[in-house]
């Protein structure tokens, strides 16, 4: 596959190390022109790991970083790891015995730890949001809680927050929440969205007619599949390749500032990346 001449980065992929393809997807992306990957831990159960305490969490998110120096190896840019707590464990936790507060505590026991992991280098960014699904009001208060708690912790540690939330297009009250905590909006990342977004900055979902809307809007966004590594779900939600394909799709079309905007400008806005200087 020849070379896309860009850096070509998947906002948001999974990979499993105890289950999956890991570094197979990860070559598949790179030859396809993938050059930079922000790698999110699975959640807990996906790994087979039973959260009861902060410390559990560390198993996860150990996995990942190991899955993530595999994959700058095969890269010919670099992975990072973005680490958190994924909001549905919440339901998981009440399904065995916790009550909502007794739950809430935990997750942000666990996101104290993914932001030590931040503070002390090996992960880029923190990961956290609230149910995509129906809820009682003290669940949605809970999680909003456990939200609020990644966002102050961002702002302690200077790193960005991927949300992964409901669907819908204003979350402008989520982003004054960032901002009240010491979090700038830009460095809020809206996971698994549309190409308009107010509010976060949107990760748009590599679905060509909303990387379309993306495209007009001209206001930052990035790119990515949200790639489970799940052998049972095999190519979801979107394949390793799909990022590349779109960048190849968007240069035929001449939007080149369009991928600049998402590949390098953004990531450097929100992260503090630089995907051309880390290219070989």
């Amino acid at each position: 596959m020849d070379d896309l001449d860009t850096p070509v980065l998947d906002d948001h992929l999974h990979l499993d190390p105890v289950n999956g393809r890991n570094t197979a997807a990860v070559e598949e992306f790179a030859d396809h022109g993938g050059t930079h990957l922000l790698v999110l831990n699975k959640p807990s159960w996906g790994l087979g790991v039973e959260v009861s305490d902060a410390d559990d969490f560390r198993e996860v998110f150990d996995l990942t970083v190991d899955a993530v120096a595999d994959a700058t190896e095969v890269l010919d840019g670099r992975a990072w790891p973005v680490l958190g707590v994924h909001p549905a464990l919440i339901s998981q936790l009440l399904d065995r015995g916790y009550d909502p507060e007794e739950a809430r505590d935990l997750m942000q026991a666990g996101l104290d730890v993914a932001a030590e992991y931040v503070a002390e280098g090996p992960a880029l960014a923190i990961k956290s949001g609230r149910p995509h699904y129906d809820v009682d009001e003290a669940v949605w208060a809970a999680s909003n809680d456990v939200m609020r708690h990644a966002f102050e912790l961002g702002g302690e540690v200077g790193c960005a927050v991927q949300l992964h939330t409901e669907g819908g297009e204003d979350f402008t009250e989520v982003a004054e929440w960032a901002e009240d905590r010491g979090l700038p909006r830009e460095r809020v990342v809206k996971h698994y969205s549309g190409g308009r977004m107010a509010g976060p900055v949107p990760s748009v979902l590599a679905d060509k007619e909303e990387l379309e809307i993306a495209v007009e809007r001209g206001e930052p966004f990035m790119m990515e599949t949200d790639f489970i590594d799940d052998p049972d779900r095999p190519g979801a939600v979107l394949g390793p390749k799909t990022v590349p394909r779109r960048v190849r799709w968007l240069l035929e079309a001449g939007h080149e500032t369009a991928v600049r905007n998402a590949h390098v400008e953004t990531p450097a806005r929100v992260y503090g990346i630089d995907t051309e200087a880390t290219l070989e």
